[in-house]
């Protein structure tokens, strides 16, 4: 008859807080996506294309679908891509919060820079590591 083994406190830690880490970032990352959805249709208030504040909404909605796709795509992953791609909701959050809300945008600058500008550099930023922490965990993992 085959017998379980225990597993080791170390592996239970490492996957307790892995998956505490994963709940938080997707908490953060839902609230933040509906901040920045009110944030937006806040900013396009005024605006009387909803055709124009609709494409705005779907920019500013891209970061945060394309980080859960690949959270989607790696949830089984190597662990490192797993905590990049939760670092990376958490700073998608905070970042757009932080654009949206006008805390980042310099004087008199017009709302909607701010609704063009965050996304893309948003964009660049997920370009970047998401390669770079696949490539070395393949590196890794050959040796």
């Amino acid at each position: 008859m085959y017998r379980l083994r225990p597993l080791k406190p170390i592996l239970l830690k490492k996957i307790f807080t892995l998956n505490l880490f994963r709940i938080i970032a997707l908490a953060v990352w839902a609230i933040g996506a509906g901040i920045s959805v009110n944030l937006t249709l806040y900013a396009g208030s005024a605006n009387k294309s909803m055709l124009l504040v609709g494409l705005f909404l779907v920019w500013v909605l891209s970061p945060f679908v394309v980080i859960l796709v690949a959270h989607a795509r790696y949830r089984l992953g190597p662990a490192t891509v797993r905590i990049a791609i939760y670092c990376l909701m958490l700073v998608i959050t905070v970042v757009s919060l932080l654009g949206y809300s006008g805390r980042l945008s310099p004087t008199g600058a017009r709302p909607a820079a701010v609704f063009l500008i965050v996304p893309l550099l948003l964009w660049v930023l997920m370009g970047i590591v998401i390669p770079v922490v696949l490539f070395r965990s393949r590196r890794k993992i050959k040796g």
